[in-house]
């Protein structure tokens, strides 16, 4: 099977663009106008994210990451009402992603930090990872991996808080949950072992890794190593997702290019891949050759 390739979030074109608002403008508003500004957003937004699928089927494109903010304020009583009156919408969007064959996938923001000693702060990331699970279970997405939701390890040397922190989490995100390394907190052998210490998937970012380890090379052999190793911790292996983004200025920056220019090649063997470059929709484009250099039809 070829790989993969995701779009993330929106287009580099004008394409694909979400509606949001800021929460001193909504809250500047009454509470009847709150409602109705957030309704005409989720609305439309709903809407948009139609357009995308649309705009990944007619590309080729396998794979979608949601953004975050799609439903502003969603993690709030007003937000979660809202989305609620809209669950038959949703259902019938979700249902058409997966009719498309388009995997859908959320990569909640740096607010989540599972790993963090202060109580608060894990409650608060929970809320937020609940309400990417509501969104996933609206838009009649399973409860696995398939429509993961993938996030950091968070506060260094909190290993045993992080899989603790996961046990107690509720099935609807504990059943999509996925850990990916980072440059700095988390390593991939790090995040790997956390990984199967609390029983959930391991994405693997060969660009994190590169420097994480200060490495020169994507043909670093730990680079095939890890994608291997991360691969086991998947039930289905043939759901792995990685990422991969080059480093703007330099080989090690940790400032994502606009294109996609080194792929390592351990990555012909990865199911999925998200291509985390600015240019978004152009830098999968840039990527056919690579795979039609595989043998294979881009997909």
């Amino acid at each position: 099977m070829p790989p993969h390739l995701g779009l993330v979030c929106i287009t580099a074109s004008k394409e694909i663009r979400y509606r949001t608002i800021t929460r001193k403008r909504l809250l500047e508003q009454s509470l009847d106008t709150q409602r109705k500004l957030l309704e005409d957003i989720f609305r439309d937004n709903i809407q948009t994210f139609d357009a995308a699928m649309r705009y990944c089927q007619q590309a080729g494109i396998s794979l979608y990451r949601l953004p975050s903010s799609i439903f502003p304020f969603a993690d709030e009583p007003i937000g979660r009402e809202i989305l609620e009156t809209l669950a038959p919408a949703l259902a019938r969007s979700g249902q058409r992603a997966t009719h498309a064959g388009i995997r859908l996938v959320m990569h909640p923001d740096q607010f989540v930090v599972l790993s963090s000693d202060s109580p608060a702060v894990v409650e608060n990331s929970v809320k937020i990872l609940q309400m990417h699970a509501d969104i996933m279970d609206l838009l009649a997405q399973p409860r696995s991996p398939w429509a993961l939701l993938e996030i950091h390890g968070g506060k260094a040397n909190r290993a045993d808080a992080l899989v603790a922190s996961i046990g107690r989490l509720p099935d609807a995100i504990r059943c999509r949950l996925g850990l990916e390394n980072d440059e700095y907190a988390y390593g991939a052998e790090e995040i790997h072992a956390i990984c199967l210490r609390a029983g959930v998937p391991m994405v693997f970012d060969a660009h994190h890794h590169i420097v994480h380890d200060k490495l020169d090379s994507y043909e670093h052999p730990s680079v095939a190593g890890m994608l291997v190793k991360a691969r086991a911790t998947w039930a289905n292996p043939a759901h792995q997702l990685v990422h991969i983004s080059n480093g703007r200025e330099g080989f090690n920056d940790r400032q994502h290019s606009d294109l996609i220019a080194t792929m390592p090649s351990s990555y012909a063997q990865a199911p999925w891949i998200e291509i985390e470059a600015k240019s978004k929709e152009e830098a999968i484009a840039g990527l056919r050759p690579w795979l039609g250099a595989l043998g294979v039809q881009a997909g």
